[in-house]
């Protein structure tokens, strides 16, 4: 089975368009586009009742510490954890693509709505929901896709993982308010197939 990205290819930069954020020369990061990048596939196994699209970033600094902070950097080698951007389940097995734009066009302060996405998808809550919780503008549940906006100070480039898992069930085994974590354990019974496709995205000048 193989994935496919319209707006990149595999192990590509991600084009500003598709992030959260951007560079900014005078306040370092100002808000993107956020829509979201468009897929295909071929190949799905015998038996696949439905899909699910994870992306997730295994690059976010464990510590809070230094992220940006004037007169600071993230060190490359500082532990990673997981930062999940999109969880999409209930894609229909009929389909071969989600189409650019159809999921997100823009960034919405307090999150869009959810759990239930465009054509019989339903959207998890992405980990925005956790970064932007104490923050009286921002704070809310994140549902569906909000793109890439990594530290600005940060001296690693982030990777951004998308897996489009196939399923042996018609409905992924999750119901109201779920995360990325909880569909990974819901699903890793039922996975008949996966492929995946890696972006790159930095808002450290000196990486660009």
């Amino acid at each position: 089975m193989k994935l496919f990205c319209t707006g990149f290819r595999d192990n590509e930069p991600i084009p500003e368009r598709y992030a959260f954020g951007m560079v900014d020369s005078a306040h370092h990061v100002a808000l993107a586009d956020n829509v979201n990048p468009g897929f295909y596939w071929s190949g799905q196994p015998e038996g696949a009742r439905s899909l699910v699209l994870i992306c997730h970033d295994p690059d976010v600094p464990s510590q809070p510490d230094d992220v940006n902070q004037e007169g600071r950097v993230v060190p490359a080698d500082l532990p990673r954890v997981d930062f999940y951007h999109w969880v999409l389940v209930d894609i229909d097995v009929d389909s071969d693509e989600l189409a650019e734009g159809a999921y997100s066009d823009a960034v919405t302060p307090g999150g869009k709505s959810g759990p239930e996405g465009p054509d019989g998808t339903r959207c998890g809550i992405n980990s925005y929901t956790d970064w932007f919780a104490g923050d009286a503008a921002m704070q809310g549940d994140y549902y569906g896709y909000d793109g890439p906006c990594p530290p600005w100070n940060d001296t690693l480039r982030h990777r951004y993982i998308f897996t489009l898992y196939v399923l042996d069930t018609e409905r992924c085994p999750v119901s109201g308010r779920f995360t990325g974590p909880e569909v990974l354990r819901a699903i890793s019974a039922h996975i008949l197939g996966q492929a995946q496709l890696t972006g790159t995205y930095t808002l450290n000048p000196a990486l660009r």
